[in-house]
């Protein structure tokens, strides 16, 4: 009797195994699964104020490679008017605090490109042109960026021996927005000095 008793245990207890294991794994892995939460696109004239609003940093970046401060100035106002062109209502879809903390760097960022104008010195414009730079790099990163890819970048000496400073860029070739091609001291020697740091890819 014990002998086919113990047979008949070991299989009973499989099936226990199989069903209570196996098969209410199974059981639970055929459900619907459970979706990651994603941030809505922006819409396409959310995103093209984006864009026009770092075309223009880009014209204000290439006048200070060039040293020309009154280029510089008027790409300024362009680039004021990109800001307050800005939809930024659209990110309260998102996030009250999204659009609140993006509001706060915009502002930011506009009043130190104001700043940029009001000055006379071209080592006080960049350094206005550096606050810029710091200030749009996390607004991009708030927003969720959607755009061609954009590079963040660093020159160690800036303005002086460990006085370094960042710009954004729209190509990995640095070309050094606060040293430039007409530098009192360096000339044009020190154009390409500087490095990526990071990339601003579109979230």
């Amino acid at each position: 009797m014990k002998k086919i008793l113990m047979p008949l245990l070991l299989v009973i207890a499989a099936v226990a195994v199989y069903w209570f294991g196996f098969r209410k794994t199974e059981t639970i892995g055929d459900g619907p699964k459970q979706q990651a939460i994603v941030a809505q696109q922006h819409s396409a004239a959310f995103n093209s104020g984006i864009d026009q609003l770092m075309n223009q940093y880009f014209v204000i970046k290439d006048a200070f490679v060039n040293a020309d401060t009154l280029a510089a100035k008027q790409a300024v106002l362009q680039f004021t008017a990109a800001a307050d062109s800005l939809k930024l209502d659209e990110l309260k879809k998102d996030s009250s605090a999204i659009y609140e903390s993006a509001l706060a760097q915009l502002n930011d960022i506009k009043t130190n490109a104001e700043s940029i104008a009001r000055q006379t010195d071209i080592t006080e414009m960049r350094k206005d042109f550096w606050t810029v730079s710091e200030n749009i790099y996390p607004f991009l990163k708030t927003v969720h960026y959607e755009g061609k890819n954009l590079y963040w970048q660093n020159c160690p000496m800036a303005f002086g021996e460990d006085k370094g400073a960042n710009w954004i860029s729209n190509s990995e070739e640095i070309v050094n927005p606060y040293l430039g091609k007409n530098h009192p001291e360096y000339k044009g020697t020190m154009l390409h000095c500087g490095e990526v740091k990071d990339t601003i890819k579109a979230q």
